[in-house]
């Protein structure tokens, strides 16, 4: 059976639709108010206009991809809910394998990935080097916090984070915080203002503890209005937060549970600044850097400019990419 035809009547609303201008200064839609989605719940959105009010609308069929973060145009249908009729341009989304291996976006335009550790959890060196390429992927800054360093000595503390000096020589800011002493927060705070900001990392590490520290519950609160009719059905949703000290925080359950998918050799390559610029050194063009003869990547190790984790996470990587061709 062939695909349904749209009616004529069909066509022009969608073209009108898509035709909606990016800039709020264009009049060639009157009717049509920017926004921002804050959360989304099924096929409805809380959007954050300009002025700081937040209005429930509806998602029109064509723009099922919405996520947190979206910058939207909408229409309003009465003084409090409205529908959502074109979507502007993102600089990038972050997104998880839902079912049957689709994508799912999770938060969008985001800025800033921090990178939570902990001492327990054992942090997994392999699995941060995953999620610092996918920063570089989305072309976002990356953040090294290191949570829960109220359970560790003076002496202790200063060890832990001197296992990841290698990536502080990298130009990866490292930030150990504890969310149970004052003050011990403002290492991470001095990287969040301006940002948009997402958490990430393995079960345990805190994630939900330093959401909490970092936003008052009246912030949380008050960020959806009780008029929006979603109430405690958006706890299991993306949501994005104003931060008191400037910048937003994306909380998502979904990123808490985020793992990195496939990668291209690209990408890759591009995710370790430390050698992507040397593959196209090696001997042979389609050098795997793994025992090939007169290879960069090796060469480079030798001369002790790349860390032996690091060198270990980028092959395993690379292992994995070729499986996959």
């Amino acid at each position: 059976m062939g695909r349904p035809q749209l009616t004529r009547r069909q066509r022009a609303r969608i073209a009108r639709t898509r035709q909606v201008s990016p800039h709020p200064a264009d009049n060639t839609h009157p009717d049509t108010l920017p926004g921002r989605v804050i959360v989304r719940h099924g096929r409805s959105v809380v959007v954050r206009t300009p002025q700081g009010k937040s209005v429930l609308c509806a998602l029109r069929q064509h723009l099922d991809g919405i996520a947190c973060g979206d910058h939207i145009h909408w229409q309003p249908v009465n003084q409090e809910q409205g529908i959502v009729v074109a979507l502007e341009p993102r600089r990038n989304v972050l997104s998880r394998a839902g079912f049957q291996g689709r994508l799912k976006p999770l938060a969008a335009n985001i800025t800033q990935l921090i990178i939570v550790l902990a001492t327990e959890p054992e942090p997994t060196g392999y699995l941060l080097d995953q999620y610092l390429v996918v920063a570089a992927h989305l072309n976002i800054t990356a953040v090294i916090c290191l949570n829960k360093a109220d359970l560790l000595s003076a002496t202790e503390q200063q060890a832990f984070c001197a296992s990841f000096a290698h990536y502080t020589r990298l130009g990866y800011p490292v930030a150990p915080v504890s969310t149970k002493t004052a003050n011990s927060l403002h290492p991470l705070q001095s990287h969040l203002a301006d940002q948009t900001s997402v958490l990430v990392g393995q079960s345990g590490v805190g994630k939900s503890s330093l959401v909490n520290a970092l936003l008052p519950q009246t912030t949380r609160e008050g960020a959806l209005s009780d008029a929006t009719g979603l109430g405690r059905h958006t706890t299991s949703a993306s949501t994005l937060y104003p931060l008191p000290q400037g910048g937003e925080l994306i909380d998502s359950p979904g990123v808490r549970s985020f793992r990195p998918g496939q990668f291209t050799r690209q990408m890759l390559e591009c995710g370790f600044p430390e050698l992507h610029s040397l593959p196209g050194q090696c001997r042979f063009n389609d050098c795997q850097h793994q025992t090939e003869p007169d290879c960069a990547v090796q060469s480079a190790f030798d001369q002790g400019h790349i860390h032996p984790a690091r060198l270990a996470s980028f092959r395993q990587m690379m292992r994995s990419v070729c499986q996959e061709r």
